[in-house]
């Protein structure tokens, strides 16, 4: 039934696919998508740059038939990237920046961010795209240590000081920590708006001009500290000082120690004044390999002296030292508040020669989408690239392609999790069951049987599928054992062991031998009930 089910849900999501894939491709809204339907050899520029040793794959999601790009070795720096067929203005109305990844394995330091660069004209080329290539914006998850948040940063050219600038989101959404497909949209407006969606979902929304929302600020502030600004010499920033009339107290004896011996403790009676709390060892003895002129001379080792356990101390005994009562320390005088107090000094503001006013932000163009990362993960699989103008288009591509296999994963993450939640409450539960077996086979009337019990809950600890014949078996070695007390069976009865007989009484031994046998013949039954077998002390597997 589930085969069923998993090749009815690959067929819908084939149709999605083909169905969004069309409406996208012929909106005049969508600027730039890539399914990765086809291998994105001959189409991205993989870069050439020595320090991108990382190999990109063409693969398919884990559990679906769709694919995508993937990372696929460990601990690698990726650059690849594909340029757009027309620059994309970020200041002509709304635009939507959309894509899909999935950590299969996870992602514990490494990012899967999307970079968005400006024009070649900028000064870079995709055969050799780097860290160093500029982008308008950086978008996506990155995570490692501390760090773990879904970027955007922007870069803004400063108009007065032509310096291009990075801006980054403050308080951005957090990566989710699983392994299943998650899309990531930013919506930039024409009201300087930006809101920020995983999986649809709102989790961010920020104004490019707000100083709350970007660090450093876009619009710098309209004054600076002045960097020629000298602090003044004569400039008291201390607002407490010692009291300069302040005279140290005649009684105050700074020389006094913290501590004092107890003049009031007298020395335990029986203390061994003459023993050390630590003796040779006497039956230690020097090992055979031991060597002298290698190892140097021999020495016991020490142990703890034994007269010194039932005294009450051993050696030199001394006072026990307690707090001193004439202890004050080192005099200070009281601090008052200072006279000459300025307070912490500051350069003064001049106006900054940077500042400048702007009613929305001057982003550069997007003529190519690129990723650049480093990661120590493989398995993070880019999927369904999106740039739009519209956000329903975008709207469209998550419902159609995204939402179905994230609840395919989402499903069958459940059912795991179902299956390894059960299966820890078994084995707690044959845990218990298990101890007590144990304790049922330390049951004196079962003393006969404790061999055999204890076998067959070992047995059932190494193969756990056979707990419920086990705990049969032991049923019906208990009630055999009560129906032999109850109906006919013997009380053990308590044999104590004899000295063995003596070398000089061999001769007559033989004479007896068939006497004894006749009427040991119960006892030595007596004596195997005695002497069965204790429970095991040895380890035991943990269930």
């Amino acid at each position: 039934m589930a085969g069923i089910r998993s090749g009815v849900v690959s067929v819908l999501l084939a149709l999605f696919a083909c169905f969004a894939f069309q409406h996208l491709s012929a909106s005049d809204d969508t600027v730039f998508y890539d399914s990765f339907d086809e291998s994105f050899e001959g189409r991205w520029t993989v870069s050439g740059k020595d320090d991108y040793q990382g190999v990109w794959k063409h693969s398919k999601s884990e559990g679906h038939e769709d694919f995508g790009l993937l990372v696929s070795e460990k601990a690698k720096k990726y650059a690849i990237v594909k340029e757009v067929d027309e620059p994309v203005s970020l200041t002509d109305g709304t635009v939507v920046l959309q894509f899909e990844t999935r950590l299969q394995n996870g992602l514990e330091c490494g990012g899967a961010y999307l970079k968005y660069l400006r024009p070649q004209e900028a000064g870079w080329e995709p055969k050799i795209f780097d860290n160093e290539s500029p982008y308008s914006i950086m978008f996506g998850p990155d995570k490692c240590g501390l760090t773990n948040k879904v970027h955007f940063i922007f870069k803004h050219k400063n108009p007065k000081s032509g310096e291009y600038v990075e801006h980054h989101l403050t308080t951005p959404p957090s990566v989710p920590a699983d392994k299943l497909s998650h899309v990531y949209t930013a919506i930039i407006k024409p009201d300087n708006e930006l809101i920020i969606l995983v999986d649809g979902e709102e989790k961010k929304k920020a104004n490019f001009l707000s100083a709350d929302d970007f660090m450093p600020p876009l619009i710098p502030t309209k004054t600076i500290p002045d960097p020629e600004d000298k602090k003044p010499e004569d400039w008291d920033e201390r607002a407490k000082i010692p009291d300069p009339d302040a005279v140290k107290p005649d009684d105050w004896d700074e020389d006094a120690p913290m501590e004092i011996e107890d003049e009031e403790t007298e020395k335990p009676e029986g203390w061994l004044d003459d023993e050390p709390e630590e003796v040779e060892d006497p039956e230690a003895t020097k090992p055979e390999d031991w060597d002298d002129e290698e190892d140097g001379e021999w020495e016991a080792p020490k142990i703890d002296n034994p007269k010194c356990v039932t005294a009450p101390g051993c050696g030199e005994w001394k006072r026990p030292m307690k707090r001193n009562p004439a202890y004050k320390g080192k005099w200070h005088a009281p601090l008052i508040d200072n006279p000459s107090y300025k307070g912490i000094w500051k350069p003064q503001e001049i106006p900054n020669p940077s500042y400048f006013e702007l009613e929305k932000p001057n982003f550069e163009p997007i003529a190519a989408v690129g990723i650049e990362i480093w990661t120590m993960q493989d398995g993070i699989l880019f999927d369904n690239i999106l740039i739009t103008k519209d956000e329903k288009v975008a709207s469209l591509y998550r419902d159609t392609l995204w939402k179905p296999k994230y609840e395919v994963e989402k499903e069958k993450e459940k059912a795991e999790e179902d299956v390894t939640s059960s299966e820890g409450l078994l084995a707690t539960v044959q845990k218990k069951i298990f101890d007590i077996l144990y304790k049922v086979a330390d049951v004196p009337f079962l003393a006969a049987h404790k061999t055999k019990i204890v076998d067959l809950i070992e047995k059932a600890e190494e193969q756990p599928n056979i707990t419920l014949g086990v705990i049969g078996s032991i049923a019906v070695i208990v009630l055999t054992a009560l129906f032999m007390i109850l109906f006919g069976g013997k009380k053990p009865a308590k044999v104590e062991k004899k000295p063995a007989v003596a070398a000089e009484a061999s001769g007559s031994g033989a004479e007896k031998k068939e006497e004894s046998e006749k009427e040991g013949s119960s006892g030595e039954n007596e004596k195997e009930t005695d002497a069965a077998p204790r429970r095991r002390t040895g380890p035991r597997r943990e269930n």
